[in-house]
């Protein structure tokens, strides 16, 4: 819980940025509160568009949360950035995890 209080102390602090959210949406994933993380996500995303990384862990949260079709969204658009970027394996990544959703 620390890191979480860590990194919520420098958002408080004003250093918001997509990789601060992003590592947020990590953490609260690892201790089992996904719409928090999905919260700090889709705020990572909203900064950077095109954070391929990003896309990919906020399709998990909203997976885990039971937020399927807000899922196959975000891994939708995670697929489109990293093919766009030529992120090749993240593009590989969520395709084979919206494939699973779509089950």
């Amino acid at each position: 819980m620390a890191i979480v209080d860590n990194l919520e102390a420098m958002l408080a602090r004003g250093q918001d940025s997509a990789l601060l959210r992003y590592s947020l949406g990590g953490e609260y994933l690892k201790i089992d509160q996904s719409d928090k993380a999905a919260e700090h996500l889709h705020q990572a995303v909203a900064q950077d568009p095109k954070y391929s990384a990003a896309w990919k862990l906020l399709g998990k949260a909203l997976t885990d949360a039971g937020h399927k079709d807000e899922a196959i969204k975000a891994y939708k658009n995670g697929i489109t950035v990293a093919e766009e970027k030529g992120d090749k394996q993240a593009a590989k990544e969520m395709t084979v995890l919206l494939k699973r959703l779509q089950k």
